[in-house]
């Protein structure tokens, strides 16, 4: 079975629908729905608003009423066949007389799947992997965390051209410029947990909230995670009350992702120094790395990971340039380079 031209568009306009601002970026994937009448033109829309709110089918269908019936519905994802929070969406398309679905992404969750197989022996025709590519970008971490059982870690640093976090005396501040760190609160943004190592707290004592291009904290702030054994010393700033604060008391990075897992966190930021950095990439967990790079050189200094134990050239790690840009501020330029692990 193949699909038209306005399921096609119709396709397109879902996937706007589920990156709709606002939309949470976890626990529950973003989705968008459109129900199309038999000539191809829009009945109605909907798109999920969050963990609790009605499912993106529910969505469209409520507005709909009557009129889905005989329907075809364009979906992000594969129709759930679970009840949790709400409903199965695969019975809820079924009982609105709905005659066709066409979905992208398959829902690869043990819970919710078996969508797809309830519609079509309910008799719904279904077709299956309608801009999965596109469907899948859109839910990059919840999907990377569904298949893998752990997060996915981004791992950010600044650094200078000869590869320095901080010069020999131990200042590091604004080794980026204004823009640079304006972006850093852009990429927080889009993660729900920040993941810093002990030692960092009690050296730069950091507040990890996100904040606005107007430096106020946004409403909404990601889970700020500390990693390590020693106690936390009162007064820091990771322990007010603008963000919720989880203490992972290990110092295993599997162990501290399986714990940010169980609390259904997807997307963790890793802003922790050298030695959190080398211990994330002995264990071969970081999968993303933000590097922003300050055209300056300092000779000497911390390094932004510690040593690796790698003496030889064919032992390096590798990585894959996704994408670079020049970012411009008042108080100078930085090379913000994106890369993802080369893993065999």
């Amino acid at each position: 079975m193949t699909t038209n031209d306005a399921e096609r568009r119709a396709m397109r306009r879902a996937l706007e629908l589920a990156v709709t601002p606002g939309v949470p970026l976890g626990p529950n994937p973003r989705v968008g729905c459109v129900l199309l009448a038999p000539d191809g033109s829009t009945i109605a829309e909907g798109f999920h608003r969050g963990a609790g709110t009605p499912h993106a089918e529910a969505a469209a269908l409520a507005e709909a009423g009557a009129a889905a019936r005989g329907a075809t519905a364009v979906v992000t994802l594969e129709p759930c066949n679970h009840t949790g929070r709400t409903g199965p969406c695969s019975e809820a398309l079924i009982a609105a007389g709905v005659r066709r679905v066409v979905f992208a992404q398959p829902d690869s969750n043990p819970i919710a799947v078996g969508g797809a197989r309830r519609l079509r022996e309910a008799g719904v025709e279904v077709v299956g992997a309608e801009m999965i590519e596109e469907a899948q970008a859109i839910n990059r971490t919840w999907t990377f965390a569904l298949m893998r059982r752990r997060p996915f870690v981004t791992w950010k640093f600044a650094t200078t051209l000869d590869g320095r976090s901080a010069a020999a005396d131990g200042t590091s501040r604004w080794v980026s410029s204004t823009a640079s760190r304006r972006d850093t609160h852009r990429l927080r943004a889009q993660c729900d947990t920040m993941l810093v190592g002990s030692g960092t707290v009690v050296v730069d004592d950091p507040e990890l909230t996100v904040r606005d291009d107007a430096d106020e904290p946004v409403a909404v702030q990601p889970l700020r995670a500390v990693m390590g054994l020693r106690d936390l010393p009162a007064g820091r700033r990771i322990l007010n009350d603008r963000a919720e604060t989880v203490h992972l008391r290990t110092r295993d990075p599997r162990e501290a992702l399986a714990m940010l897992h169980e609390r259904q966190r997807q997307h963790v930021f890793l802003e922790g120094g050298p030695t959190l950095a080398r211990a994330f990439l002995e264990a071969d967990l970081v999968d993303e790395v933000v590097a922003y790079v300050a055209p300056m050189l300092l000779g000497s200094g911390a390094s932004a990971v510690a040593d690796l134990g790698i003496t030889t050239m064919t032992d390096a790690l590798h990585l894959h340039v996704t994408d670079v840009t020049v970012l411009q501020g008042h108080d100078g330029e930085d090379t913000n380079v994106r890369l993802t692990m080369r893993r065999t």
